[in-house]
């Protein structure tokens, strides 16, 4: 039987290269008389330049040195291909890079994004590729584009604090992005169509996993709409209803309005690892992520594979940390069977030892699957 295994990273614990890893072993030794392919996936968000740097050979990583979501420096890198470069935001406002108790969306910065942006444009990039997921951060990219030039100042003309609950002390914006970025094609590669604002916004679906309390999040989304009218005055772009600026926490509206055009992460990654040629040699795909939830079935790893094995007709099943979505659910988006960590030996074991627990869980899965 020829399987495919194409999974996302697993949450902090896991890259993608290691999910992948961890369910080829368990599932080669379970069947070993399986062809097992593994190719791992990402969005756009944590993972991304090891995905793309395998899949791109002639690529180069670029060291730099940036600040993280609280302005510390970070040892982080840009994959350089040709004249494209790929940025993973998370290398520098990634969740992953804090601790629990740091969590704070009222306060951290997308600064060092913006610095590895300009690494890009230094390292004679002509078309930046920015990959969103993951962040840490809900200030509207408001960071970034104080890296790229743009200050945020207070009413008394000194510059304002960085954070989401800053955006509301700025009076005004000073400044153009680096001059660099109007001969260059920049790209958003996101794993969300979300809004700036509202309901379904950055603040609120995505604020709470980063932190932020019932009361943060309306004080991050009133700050989020302070902050769309002075990107509209100043760069003269409307971006608060745009699909994709919620995303990173309205980083991507900073993104689109220097110019930037959204693409879906999971579309483009698919395309330069060429999963659908992948997925036409295989008879049983087999993906997976950290949390299997409703956000997986909309510009995820998950539904991306789940609907490149659907074309060929092929079952695809989901292994995850925890699964939260149903069976009709799941079905629907043409995932065939899911199975989680959570129910097979506990989060805590799981956290543990999570890629000998993965393991086991893929080598149990090629038990009832493999033929």
């Amino acid at each position: 039987m020829r399987v495919l295994i194409a999974p996302d990273g697993f949450g902090g614990t896991l890259s993608p290269a290691g999910a992948g890893a961890a369910m080829a072993a368990g599932w080669r030794s379970a069947a070993p008389q399986d062809e097992v392919d593994v190719v791992p996936l990402s969005d756009g968000g944590p993972g991304l330049i090891e995905v793309l740097a395998a899949a791109l050979p002639r690529s180069q990583r670029v060291a730099a040195t940036v600040e993280d979501p609280l302005a510390r420096p970070v040892q982080a890198e840009i994959l350089l291909d040709g004249t494209t470069a790929y940025v993973e935001s998370a290398q520098a406002c990634g969740l992953h890079l804090l601790s629990d108790d740091e969590r704070d969306p009222g306060r951290t910065t997308t600064y060092g994004v913006g610095q590895l942006v300009l690494a890009a444009l230094d390292a004679g990039a002509l078309r930046v590729v920015v990959g969103l997921g993951g962040s840490a951060t809900n200030d509207g990219g408001a960071g970034l584009l104080a890296a790229m030039g743009v200050a945020r100042l207070s009413g008394d003309g000194g510059r304002a604090a960085p954070g989401g609950l800053a955006l509301r002390q700025v009076e005004r914006l000073e400044g153009r992005p680096d001059p660099r970025l109007a001969d260059v094609e920049l790209v958003v590669a996101t794993d969300v169509d979300a809004p700036l604002l509202g309901l379904f916004g950055a603040s609120a679906v995505y604020g709470p996993q980063k932190g932020a309390s019932p009361q943060d999040v309306q004080l991050l989304d009133a700050a989020l709409a302070h902050w769309a009218d002075l990107l509209e005055a100043h760069l003269g772009v409307a971006v608060r209803d745009v699909p994709g600026a919620g995303a990173a926490g309205g980083l991507g509206a900073a993104l689109l309005a220097v110019g930037a055009v959204a693409e879906s992460g999971i579309a483009m990654v698919q395309r330069l690892v060429r999963l659908e040629a992948r997925v036409r040699k295989a008879q049983l795909v087999v993906t997976g992520e950290g949390r299997f939830d409703h956000s997986s079935l909309t510009g995820k790893v998950v539904s991306g594979v789940a609907a490149a094995a659907g074309a060929e007709g092929l079952p695809c099943l989901v292994l995850a940390g925890q699964v939260t979505v149903g069976r009709r659910e799941a079905a629907a988006a043409g995932i065939d069977a899911t199975y989680s960590l959570e129910d097979a030996v506990g989060l805590d074991a799981a956290l543990a030892d999570p890629e000998q627990e993965l393991a086991a869980l893929a080598a149990r899965v090629a038990r009832e699957w493999s033929r």
